[in-house]
């Protein structure tokens, strides 16, 4: 598969490929579960279980950014919706 990214065994080394992900691209969980070829609940709880016990900065910095894709959700789900019944196309 093109554009996606290898996979590493260590959960450590995933967790934190994840959050560097994330905060570089200001991406979603499913943006990154895409990027890195897992699910969106692996991702997820890569993001909110394992990092806060690997690396503490980084769990605080990809926190801000969960919470704020979070708080925008809403907008999206309409935007998208919108589009659907305009006949535009959605990512």
């Amino acid at each position: 598969m093109r554009g996606v990214v290898k996979i590493r065994t260590n959960l450590e080394e995933r967790a934190c490929d994840l959050a560097d992900y994330i905060i570089e691209n200001k991406a979603t969980v499913r943006a990154a579960a895409k990027k890195f070829g897992i699910s969106k609940s692996t991702v997820h709880k890569d993001l909110t279980e394992r990092l806060e016990h690997y690396n503490l900065n980084l769990y605080r910095q990809v926190k801000s950014i969960l919470e704020l894709n979070k708080s925008e959700r809403h907008i999206r789900g309409g935007e998208a919706t919108r589009l659907k019944y305009k006949g535009g196309k959605t990512n």
